[in-house]
């Protein structure tokens, strides 16, 4: 699957799943196309359902104010997710809702290529990686099949654990750091 556009249209399309029986809006990524960084969380939550776009909700206001603050504008990213429609009241996507948006995720970390892929949270950690070990990784880049991911916590966790936020924001100062080398 190549071009971006393409993907956009295969997504909204999309019926592989369960999800597109709940969803208001499937949700494709979004952002610079020639992005350094591609950020790749869970599942979109209720404002993103509603609205078509990810992290619009209370989650991407908190992604985007620590991004601006660390010298990296949100105009120059592109944000995703794993799962591209609202699993029902936010639970976690099953595995099969995973693997279904898989060749979604895939296709986009093609056409961007980015020089580092940012992993927001355990889900996506291991659906990307095959682990789930955000706390003891986070903060650090690790390398998969010739790709580079920098993992940190998901801005919602933030939301529920303040204390979370201090460390997300030492981990995104540390990935504004990467992406100037």
């Amino acid at each position: 699957m190549r071009g971006l556009e393409e993907i956009k249209i295969k997504v909204i399309a999309c019926t592989d799943c369960e999800l597109c029986k709940t969803r208001t809006n499937a949700v494709p990524g979004t952002g610079d196309a020639n992005a350094k960084v591609m950020f790749v969380g869970e599942a979109p939550g209720r404002t993103e359902d509603v609205r078509g776009e990810p992290f619009v909700g209370a989650a991407g206001k908190k992604l985007t104010a620590m991004l601006e603050k660390h010298g990296i504008p949100r105009s120059s990213v592109y944000i995703t997710n794993v799962v591209k429609c609202r699993p029902p009241n936010n639970r976690v996507p099953l595995e099969s809702e995973r693997l279904s948006c898989d060749k979604y995720l895939q296709g986009e970390i093609d056409a961007i290529n980015p020089k580092i892929i940012c992993i927001l949270g355990n889900t996506a950690s291991n659906s990307i990686l095959g682990q789930a070990e955000i706390t003891k990784n986070h903060g650090k880049l690790l390398e998969k099949d010739g790709r580079k991911y920098f993992l940190t916590f998901h801005p919602a966790a933030i939301i529920y654990n303040q204390e979370l936020g201090k460390v997300m924001d030492s981990d995104i100062r540390v990935l504004a750091e990467l992406l100037m080398r």
